[in-house]
């Protein structure tokens, strides 16, 4: 249609089927004056103006066959194109030279079509080289510099113009010449560059100069960089018992293989006496004989001989190859160390006895030398007396008291802070085994005495309380302090054992501090958690004590026999103090009394039936007997210490403020109630609704509790030695056994 005459009924109405319409920004502000912008900008609806191109801003490569090509930046990554080139440099108002050859390298980097030129750095050229050109587009010469240089203007033997200088194209690498056939380009060969003229002067003069001061060359580089940081390390003896005052002094020779030098420190023992500055003699080459001392100029590097006339008139030196007349000084080597040879420096005698790990490998790799046993020079140490520690002297913790003995300073002795992490009280959880004991005594006076055994498992601790009795005559309360309690029976003299959770049972007899104790009863707790860990609680593994009555109640039939005349009903129970002394009549001593508890308590009846009701009845019953009614104060006096405003308390501190309040109820009845009582996601209890239970004039309970649940509360309001140790309950009485399940677990099922 271009080739159509513009007529009437020739041209066409462009803009049919065209949407979009917008115009291009052709003006804009640059520095506050409105120029044209809109030179490669499309027109209307983004198609080109009449006669327009657009000329394309980066290199266009050939598309590739495979679908999802990469563009240029990712498929080009650091790649670059290398070529040779040289640029002549004009040099005015000067005789040797009228221009110079600068040679470089030009590199084109093809994932954004930038150049960079770099100048190989000569020595003593004078001139900045390295980057001549940074990495940047470059644009084309004039007129087309609004245009820049892409890969199509790059080939061997063309001319690159860059900022005024033109660069000449030479050669180009292996790479290069293959992106360029891929591309079609037939790459020229390559051109050899033109010397430099002044280069040339300078390598003829530096030819023809002769050294005013010649040089002997003495390259021992290789031995630097192959044994650097390399030393050879020797154990040898100074006998300097010859002087008066001397002695025999150890020494480390270090021998430094990168240039064959010595070093000598000394290894000034502990309390030795003498300084503590450590070099002997200081890195240097160590020479074998004595060596008088040289006249200035007779050991130098080098010898020059054969001078004529003087340097102004052309006179010149001859360096003696053959260093006539020089000092030849003989010095150590590797080859003169091994172990028993004695060094001479300067003049005392070192005897090498030893060396390291390194030296020795060194010498079996390099000269095959497998002997090098160690010389014995000083007699093995004598083996330290025992330390012998003074007995306790009962002052403090013997641990603390021992601390005196290790050090000047005492430090405190170290705990077991993982042990007393795992084992201190959280929440309920006391982790503290009670037992009820009394004197191992004939004095009339402690027969009767009582006393609570608090044994701690945070830190192997015992206390040991003596709750008061009226009329006894003995002041009650704390009977010795908490602290960790030596057993005198398998404790000798310098080897202390202290009792443990082990050795603390039902029955057991312990002596704390000369005073004799039998356990006679444990808490509730104690035999939990006893039978909790029974492995490490033996006295309460029952499958053990079952497998220890199977050796001696072997007569099925006699044992069936006795415990059936004990059970005329045929009911398949026993009373607990029968089947202890069947047992004992069989075993004898064999089991001890926590076992028989254990038993009793394994196939026993010592379900608690006890409701919250039953409890609460009780309570109020209590409370109604001692005219109680001081429930608002109670209120008032719980709610101080309630931080959070919720109207919850944990279990423990109500029972602590129920006490704190004089509330007239038995420990161990008040524990059972508020234990009973139900609780929030956070495991605490509302003293509004404890208060609410224990009214007895606007909540009154009357119940008609079973005997079995009153002989509970009886036993729990009569408690006297809970109210002092334990705020859990004492162990629940075991009243009936079942026997039956008791013989099927020792003869198994008929």
């Amino acid at each position: 249609m271009s080739s159509l005459p513009f007529l009437p009924g020739f041209s066409f109405n462009q803009s049919l089927g065209k949407n979009n319409f917008t115009k291009s920004h052709q003006f804009d502000l640059q520095n506050g004056v409105a120029v044209f912008v809109g030179e490669e900008k499309p027109g209307i609806g983004g198609e080109p103006l009449p006669g327009q191109k657009i000329k394309p801003k980066f290199t266009t490569y050939p598309k590739s066959d495979v679908a999802g090509s990469s563009p240029a930046w990712i498929a080009f990554d650091k790649q670059v194109l290398r070529f040779d080139a040289y640029f002549q440099e004009a040099v005015q108002e000067r005789r040797e030279e009228n221009y110079r050859i600068r040679k470089c390298t030009i590199l084109f980097y093809l994932e954004d079509d930038t150049i960079q030129v770099m100048e190989a750095h000569q020595r003593n050229s004078g001139m900045p080289q390295g980057t001549i050109i940074r990495r940047h587009r470059i644009p084309l010469p004039p007129p087309i510099d609004d245009e820049f240089y892409s890969v199509d203007h790059f080939n061997v033997g063309g001319e690159l113009t860059f900022y005024g200088k033109t660069f000449k194209v030479v050669d180009c690498d292996a790479f290069t010449k293959n992106f360029l056939k891929k591309l079609g380009v037939k790459v020229g060969d390559s051109i050899l560059s033109p010397n430099d003229p002044y280069t040339d002067h300078r390598r003829k003069l530096d030819d023809s100069m002769q050294p005013r001061r010649p040089y002997q060359k003495d390259d021992n580089l290789k031995q630097f960089l192959e044994h650097d940081r390399q030393v050879l390390r020797f154990y040898c003896l100074w006998d300097d018992t010859e002087n008066m005052f001397g002695d025999e002094r150890e020494m480390i020779l270090h021998f430094f293989l990168a240039d064959d030098t010595i070093e000598i420190r000394e290894a000034i023992l502990p309390n030795a006496g003498r300084d503590t500055t450590s070099i002997f003699i200081h890195r240097q080459k160590l020479p074998k004989g004595p060596t008088p001392l040289l006249q200035p100029g007779e050991s130098t590097n080098r010898t020059v001989l054969n001078v004529f006339g003087t340097s102004s008139r052309g006179g010149r030196y001859i360096i003696d190859s053959l260093k006539t007349g020089s000092v030849d000084v003989d010095y150590y080597t590797e080859r003169d160390l091994s172990i028993g040879n004695v060094l001479n420096v300067y003049g005392r005698r070192f005897l090498l006895c030893s060396c390291d790990e390194f030296t020795r490998e060194y010498y079996r790799t390099k000269y095959g030398i497998t002997d090098m046993k160690p010389i014995q020079i000083r007699a093995p140490p004598q083996p330290l007396p025992p330390r012998e520690y003074p007995p306790y002297n009962g002052f403090g913790s013997e641990e603390d008291s021992l601390g005196n003995c290790l050090s000047l300073i005492p430090k405190p002795p170290r705990r077991d802070f993982i042990k007393f992490m795992d084992k201190d009280r959280k929440g309920l959880e006391t982790n503290i085994l009670r037992f009820y004991a009394k004197m191992d005594t004939a004095k009339p006076i402690d027969i009767d005495r009582r006393f609570i055994v608090s044994y701690f498992l945070s830190n192997d601790t015992i206390k040991v309380f003596e709750p008061p009795q009226r009329n006894s005559g003995i002041v009650g309360g704390k009977f010795f302090e908490r602290g960790r309690v030596a057993d005198p029976k398998r404790s000798t003299e310098g080897n202390t054992v202290y009792y443990s959770a082990q050795d603390l049972y039902v029955g057991a007899r312990v002596v704390f501090y000369e005073h004799q104790f039998i356990l006679i009863d444990a808490d509730e707790y104690a035999f939990r958690y006893m039978e909790k860990y029974c492995k490490e609680f033996p006295y309460a593994d029952i499958n053990r004590i079952i497998n220890t009555l199977r050796s001696h109640m072997t007569d099925k039939d006699k044992i069936k026999e006795i415990l059936s005349n004990y059970d005329p009903t045929g009911a398949g129970e026993i009373p607990y103090e029968t089947l202890r002394q069947v047992v004992r009549q069989f075993v004898g001593n064999h089991l001890n009394e926590h076992e028989l508890m254990t038993i009793g308590r394994y196939y026993g009846d010592v379900k608690d039936d006890t409701t919250l009701e039953d409890l609460a009845a009780a309570v109020q019953q209590q409370l109604k007997e001692n005219d109680y009614d001081r429930y608002q104060g109670l209120v008032d006096f719980v709610t101080q210490y309630d931080d959070d405003k919720s109207g919850c308390l944990g279990k423990y501190d109500l029972l602590r403020l129920c006490n704190a309040h004089r509330l007239p109820i038995r420990n161990g009845l008040l524990w059972a109630l508020i234990a009973r009582m139900p609780t929030n996601k956070r495991e605490m209890v509302s003293f509004y609704e404890f208060v609410k239970l224990i009214h007895w004039k606007s909540n009154p309970i009357e119940i008609a509790s079973p005997p079995r649940v009153m002989q509970t509360i009886d036993r729990l309001s009569t408690e006297k030695w809970n109210n002092f140790e334990n705020e859990k309950s004492k162990p629940q009485s075991v009243n009936a056994v079942f026997y039956i399940n008791f013989l099927n677990d020792l003869f198994g099922h008929e």
